[in-house]
């Protein structure tokens, strides 16, 4: 089986900081370093990283070639990353000395994905494929109807959270994974609880206390692993592409979020983004 992801690809700008400056605060920087990131890409180089084959599809600018490098050196099949005529997206991402982060996002080549290009994407995806789409990109309703028509089961990461893109796929969608503030807003704005949404499984990830799934009327919980965090950013892509990844090698649902967990616990004890996802081999190594 495969996954097709359509997904964001940015250039990450990350700033170290003493704390995350308030509103009309400057603040001087202790330290700067340049990664691959956007949510897209780094839940490609999860999946890739956890043994799944990945197809991105997505865009960047002329500027942007050295990122479609990157994902292809991380074992990501880039056929279907269009160049277009405006610069690749960027994140200016404030990491404090706690590991919590504040991320401004200019979208560039992210919002301008060619329809062609995720059509000749779709050609060659195969019934029970996975499809995975974030609020980063263009094209989110006509990627999640289309894999519903083809056969696809479609993943939704409901970030960053829009009410009404997510209401607009949630009819198509096999998955549907979101954080503890999202789940409220989206409570707010169609009345249900994340057990009542028309979506066969649902994963809301609750940071330090770990993740609920809900699935066949069921609920259940999954710890966290207590480790010190020095960078969240990224951390929850990695769950989502590890989790993906998983069920796409045919895990049940509880080993795919078991193995994520501990992708997680060991990003946040890394500095960056896509670059530094920890592979299969670290995962399984992991310790306690």
């Amino acid at each position: 089986m495969a996954i097709w992801n359509l997904g964001s690809i940015n250039a990450d700008l990350v700033y170290a900081v003493p704390h995350i400056p308030a509103p009309g605060e400057t603040l001087s920087s202790t330290g700067r370093q340049t990664f691959l990131g956007g949510k897209g890409a780094n839940m490609s180089v999860a999946a890739a990283r956890a043994a799944a084959h990945v197809n991105h599809i997505g865009a960047v600018g002329s500027d942007g070639r050295w990122a479609v490098q990157r994902l292809l050196e991380y074992g990501v099949d880039t056929r279907n990353i269009a160049e277009v005529d405006t610069e690749t997206a960027q994140a200016i991402i404030m990491v404090d000395a706690e590991g919590e982060n504040a991320i401004l996002l200019h979208p560039g080549a992210n919002a301008e994905i060619p329809q062609a290009t995720l059509q000749t994407a779709m050609a060659e995806a195969q019934t029970g494929d996975w499809l995975v789409i974030q609020n980063e990109t263009n094209l989110q309703r006509t990627a999640a109807a289309l894999g519903k028509k083809m056969g696809l089961q479609v993943a939704y990461a409901a970030a960053p959270f829009d009410a009404e893109r997510v209401m607009a796929v949630l009819p198509h969608l096999d998955f549907l994974i979101l954080n503890a503030v999202e789940t409220e807003q989206l409570k707010e704005a169609t009345g249900q609880s994340p057990g009542d949404l028309p979506v066969r499984d649902v994963i809301v990830t609750l940071g330090a206390d770990g993740a609920d799934w809900y699935g066949s009327g069921e609920k259940e919980h999954f710890h966290a692993i207590k480790v010190q965090p020095v960078d969240t950013t990224g951390a929850g892509d990695t769950f989502t592409g590890y989790v993906l990844a998983g069920l796409d090698r045919g895990m049940p649902m509880g080993q795919a979020i078991a193995q994520a967990t501990k992708a997680g616990a060991l990003m946040v004890t890394r500095h960056g983004t896509a670059d530094v996802i920890p592979d299969l081999s670290e995962v399984q190594n992991f310790h306690f």
